[in-house]
């Protein structure tokens, strides 16, 4: 189902009715704002940039929608049960992963046929999970045990279920380059480091109050980190292993999403939108409002497409050119 594109003229409207609330973050355009009807409360999302395939978690439903972005479609609707939550996408593999909070499972959807392939094991609570498409091996975090489970993505089985060093890690990030998994923990306000190489978390970098999303620009190595109980997110350098700088949002954020071919970051905490960030600079460079309050950030390596979920409307809108 296409939903109604926003005008440029439109958008601005939008983006200019909260510019005055922070002077220093100026409002920002885009080509196009696309709005899409999804229905349910959709909760996180992934983006296949290969295919152009975007995964929505929706766990009020027990389902995947699958999203069409050349054509802003509905393309398909995957049955999974339980109270299916974080995602991540293997471009290589073309395999996507998604996980079970209640069921303490990871579940693996073939990218092509949209089939369940393997249900895995991952420990109680495995909320968020992220890909090391060089190593074909999966990380899944709970935030109800704090553990990391480490998965092959190639036999779809359990290798490792790593005690965390905190009560609870809410999302994860790997550096597959580095060998580094970040993990959020929100009880401790740090970010957790595991070496792969080592197979042991390695230090604990304070970040800001209640840390639950984390994205890492893999050529520079920094950590963008989205804290959900302060007006600022964190930018950590992943090699000196410290928080090197803080941006200044209008909003708490709880997730974020890099571009790795620009090194910029997208969060939610705008004014009832989007915040951009240099990644290079640290510097907040637009604000883009969208009128709601939104919920999961994901971007399009491709074509820089970034995808909002919108969970109180059931929407997600895809922002070109931003």
């Amino acid at each position: 189902m296409r939903g109604p594109e926003l005008s440029r003229r439109a958008l601005l409207t939008l983006a200019a009715a909260g510019a005055s609330a922070v002077a220093f973050a100026p409002a920002a355009r885009a080509e196009e704002v696309l709005l899409v009807e999804v229905g349910g409360a959709p909760e996180a999302v992934a983006v296949n940039s290969v295919t152009g395939f975007a995964y929505i978690s929706d766990p009020a439903t027990g389902t995947i929608v699958v999203l069409d972005s050349r054509s802003g479609t509905v393309g398909e609707v995957i049955p999974v049960g339980g109270e299916p939550a974080g995602l991540a996408v293997d471009t290589v593999t073309n395999r996507v992963y998604v996980t079970n909070p209640p069921a303490g499972t990871v579940l693996v959807l073939d990218g092509l046929t949209n089939d369940v392939v393997s249900v895995v094991p991952a420990g109680p609570g495995a909320s968020d999970v992220d890909v090391d498409e060089q190593a074909n091996r999966v990380y899944a975090v709970s935030d109800l045990t704090g553990t990391l489970a480490v998965i092959d993505g190639v036999g779809c089985r359990l290798l490792n279920l790593v005690p965390g060093p905190t009560r609870g890690l809410s999302s994860v990030a790997v550096d597959s380059g580095r060998k580094l998994a970040y993990c959020t923990s929100p009880d401790t306000d740090s970010l957790e480091v595991y070496d792969i190489g080592a197979r042991k978390f390695a230090d604990g970098i304070p970040v800001g109050q209640s840390p639950t999303g984390v994205a890492v620009h893999r050529a520079s190595g920094t950590v963008f980190v989205a804290n959900s109980a302060i007006h600022h997110l964190s930018v950590v350098d992943g090699g000196a292993r410290k928080e090197k700088a803080t941006v200044l949002l209008r909003s708490e954020s709880s997730a974020v999403a890099v571009h790795e071919g620009s090194n910029t970051a997208y969060t939610n905490g705008g004014p009832n939108g989007v915040a951009r960030i240099d990644g290079v600079t640290s510097l907040l460079t637009g604000d883009l409002s969208l009128g709601v309050n939104p919920g999961a950030v994901a971007i399009d390596q491709r074509t820089r497409t970034v995808y909002v979920t919108d969970p109180l409307r059931g929407r997600v809108s895809l922002i070109r050119d931003f």
